[in-house]
């Protein structure tokens, strides 16, 4: 379905409901909002296949922009909010938008970006005045625009960003048929189907919007109908308590999200009844077995859980009851062709660990970068990986066991030290830099650094300091180290290629994985 075709059957349904204002925006409202914006975009001069971003927290308006450009045939890219001037100014700039939407709580950071963005035909603030020489008032621009669609609606889609082994984000760009809006991309199509959405449900939505299974997750439960609780920040007790209060049927979360509510106090975890969920789905990180157990054991066998990529090279899944049969599954292959293989480009044999590959499911490639592209494709570019390795069991059941990367999941967020090793070797002080993963019983991993300084630098908490608060002024904080060890030489293989293993492997100590 559409959300224009809701607008009319069920105009007064809620069609999502922010969880900490509890301003609540029916299907009818949806409607006008996101055709007013999609009037104000073709007011722009976009035209289809044309680029725009969004760097806002999670709004009530950020739904209706997305929504407009899926009804102009646009590519948007959303931007992750805690992202510093520099880097957001990067991805303006690589993605070619040429409008750039923003708040009020935003308009800082995104004042100092726009500074790096020649290119860039408008910034727009919203729920804030208009600024001369700076920002467009959305509030004004919209104002007195039709609220029916605009004559030449076709399907648009996002473009998000996924970091690289080079520290360099890249947008992930699909093919986008020349189709109306009604028609959405086979890939939607599957998730659709994978979370049981479904018109008479209610779907709570904890996490940022601007990562991709959150979007796509509220996507599709805007075109199936349904009522969508956003909160603006997760808290354990609070999503809890918006289950009860909303009764809740469909949620997908994080292991780190998880790991917060089993470690509230009884007497806050088991105050909420959570009897009306239904289906509750996990991915962007590995669970640990011991939180999954424990999470079937609170909440029943509801707890399914997928693995695939933002790429959409391919999707495992598996149910409650299949993960109880083979603990510690992220499932078997439901979306492409899945291949392991050795370092050779051979197919290891069961139970042998050795980098994922499959068929690509979806078609993509890396924006304006036919090499990245190049490089995650087999030499015949029949498949592609992003550098996850693992191991199928007998039953063809997929097991995650490292990251070739050496990417950091941090709380379901996916981080790529390279960026910060790079950053941290342009410091003075220091002479080399290892970035890298370690253990985080909360997060499932934190960012460490190990750094050789330069002679006469003192190893001590103040360099420490200096140099995490380095990382801090030119990356999101996420990316940089929580803490920094001393090492007199760091080791590299005679190639100069940093033997970084042999760093990491000293805090993984007895971890079967090196995925927690």
């Amino acid at each position: 379905m559409y959300p224009g075709s809701f607008a009319v059957q069920h105009p007064d349904k809620p069609c999502f409901i922010m969880a900490e204002s509890g301003e609540a925006v029916t299907y009818g409202e949806f409607e006008r909002r996101a055709n007013r914006c999609a009037h104000l975009l073709r007011g722009q001069g976009l035209v289809r296949l044309d680029h725009i971003a969004i760097y806002m927290e999670n709004h009530p308006r950020y739904l209706e922009i997305c929504g407009a450009g899926e009804r102009t045939g646009l590519h948007y890219t959303c931007v992750n909010s805690h992202l510093t001037a520099e880097e957001l100014a990067f991805i303006v700039n690589d993605s070619e938008s040429k409008v750039l939407f923003t708040s009020m709580a935003k308009r800082e950071v995104a004042r100092e970006a726009m500074k790096l963005c020649p290119e860039l035909r408008c910034a727009i603030l919203i729920d804030g005045p208009a600024e001369a020489g700076t920002f467009a008032s959305y509030e004004d621009l919209c104002a007195g625009l039709p609220t029916t669609p605009i004559a030449d609606e076709r399907l648009g889609t996002a473009m998000l960003y996924s970091s690289g082994t080079t520290g360099r984000p890249k947008g992930i760009l699909r093919p986008l048929p020349d189709v109306p809006p009604q028609e959405p991309l086979p890939l939607f199509v599957f998730v659709h189907e994978l979370l049981r959405f479904r018109e008479d449900m209610v779907y709570l939505s904890p996490a940022p919007l601007y990562h991709s299974a959150p979007l796509a997750a509220v996507g599709g439960a805007i075109r199936a109908g349904a009522t969508t609780v956003i909160m603006e920040h997760f808290d354990p007790e609070r999503f809890l308590a918006l289950v009860e209060r909303f009764e809740v049927t469909h949620t997908q979360l994080v292991p780190t999200m998880f790991s917060r509510m089993l470690k509230l106090p009884d007497a806050a975890r088991l105050r909420h009844d959570v009897s009306s969920l239904e289906f509750a789905v996990h991915a962007a990180a590995p669970c640990p077995e011991q939180v999954k157990r424990a999470m079937i054991e609170w909440w029943g066998p509801i707890i399914h859980e997928y693995y695939g990529a933002t790429e959409g090279l391919g999707f495992t899944a598996c149910t409650p009851e299949e993960w109880l049969a083979h603990p510690g599954t992220v499932g078997r292959v439901l979306l492409g062709e899945l291949h392991i293989l050795d370092e050779e480009g051979r197919e290891c044999a069961l139970g042998e660990s050795g980098t994922i590959w499959f068929k690509t499911a979806t078609p993509f490639e890396y924006y304006n970068d036919a090499g990245r592209t190049q490089e995650a494709r087999s030499a015949d570019g029949g498949m592609s990986t992003v550098g996850d390795v693992g191991y199928v069991d007998a039953d063809g059941f997929l097991y995650l066991t490292d990251r070739k990367t050496y990417m950091i999941i941090s709380g379901g967020v996916n981080i790529y030290p390279q960026e910060c090793e790079n950053l941290l070797i342009t410091h003075p002080k220091v002479a080399d830099a290892a970035v890298f993963g370690v253990p985080n019983e909360d997060f499932g991993e934190e960012v460490k650094a190990v750094v050789q300084l330069l002679p006469g630098v003192p190893a001590n908490a103040a360099t420490e300091a200096e140099l995490i608060a380095f990382c801090q002024q030119h990356l999101a904080k996420l990316k940089c180290p929580r803490t920094i060890d001393f090492e007199n030489e760091l080791p590299r293989l005679p190639t100069g290629k940093l033997y970084k293993r042999v760093l990491r492997d000293r805090y993984w100590g007895d971890h079967k994985t090196r995925i927690v």
